[in-house]
């Protein structure tokens, strides 16, 4: 497991400036952006061993990161 922490810029380079372009221009996507961000910042400070929390709300926090990133994906594509 990694401890480096999904940035979408990182995940999808090839979308860098897209990422950039619909955070300032499309209000759905800028609200989906903000809640990968935390939701990512969330599980990176679990993976370091900041907070606690069950095995079964990680599990939740990672499939939410991953169906929100779906969505992402989708939307960047679509663009």
């Amino acid at each position: 497991m990694s401890h480096t922490p999904h940035e979408l810029r990182d995940d999808f380079p090839e979308y860098k400036d897209k990422i950039h372009e619909l955070k300032g221009n499309n209000a759905h996507f800028a609200k989906l952006e903000a809640e990968y961000h935390q939701i990512n910042r969330e599980i990176h400070r679990l993976e370091i061993g900041e907070e606690h929390v069950s095995q079964f709300t990680e599990e939740d926090l990672r499939k939410k990161r991953m169906m929100l990133k779906d969505e992402i994906y989708s939307l960047l594509k679509q663009s």
